[in-house]
C-alpha cells in the first residue's frame, strides 16, 4: 500500500485518466474528489456489500457491485 500525505487542493494522479484532488482537510475526515471516465466504477467499501472472502496481509476485500447477492457456502460436515 502506497501511504501519502497532501494538502488541501493538492491531487493524485491513478494512470491517466483518474484524478483524486483533496478537496477539504478536517479534524476527523477528509473530503476527497474523484475525477474519472464514466465508465470507471467508483464505489466506497461500507455502500458495498461485504464479501465473504478473508482478508490477505491486512488488504481490504475488494467491493462488488450493489444489489449482487454471493452465494453461501454449505457449512463442511467432519469425518467421523
Amino acid at each position: 500500500m502506497l501511504i501519502l500525505t497532501r494538502k488541501e487542493s493538492e491531487r493524485i494522479y491513478l494512470g491517466d485518466d483518474i484524478v483524486l484532488t483533496i478537496v477539504r482537510v478536517g479534524t476527523d475526515k477528509v473530503r476527497i474528489g474523484v475525477e474519472a471516465p464514466s465508465d470507471v466504477r467508483v464505489l466506497r467499501l461500507e455502500l458495498s456489500e461485504p464479501d465473504d472472502r478473508s482478508t490477505i496481509d491486512g488488504e481490504f476485500d475488494r467491493p462488488r457491485p450493489l444489489g449482487v447477492k454471493q452465494a453461501k457456502e454449505q457449512p463442511r460436515r467432519r469425518a467421523a
